[in-house]
């Protein structure tokens, strides 16, 4: 099993998405964040899964869809990955991984 590490830019994000739907809807906006937080549980077991983000460093970071949402993440090594960030389809995600 491959150990998930949250960055501190990636939980602001989810707790972004949370307080933004939260104004409508508290619920929605409890179950979309968990069901983000559950499809990234995913990558403990197929790490692989997400496509692959060409980056100028060359480092390896995927993309996992969720609904109108992008997980990034870096694998770091065999053993662990680290979610970079969530984010909603409409924004250019190129400004944040750079």
């Amino acid at each position: 099993m491959v150990k998930i590490e949250w960055t501190e830019e990636a939980k602001f994000w989810l707790k972004d998405i949370h307080d933004y739907i939260a104004q409508d809807n508290k619920r929605i906006a409890k179950k979309i964040t968990k069901e983000i937080y559950n499809k990234v549980q995913i990558l403990a077991t197929f790490p692989q899964i997400g496509y692959v983000y060409p980056n100028e460093d060359d480092l390896e970071i995927r993309i996992l869809l969720y609904g109108h949402y992008r997980i990034a993440y870096l694998i770091k090594d065999k053993n662990s990955v680290s979610v970079l960030g969530v984010f909603h389809g409409a924004l250019d995600i190129q400004r944040y991984l750079k």
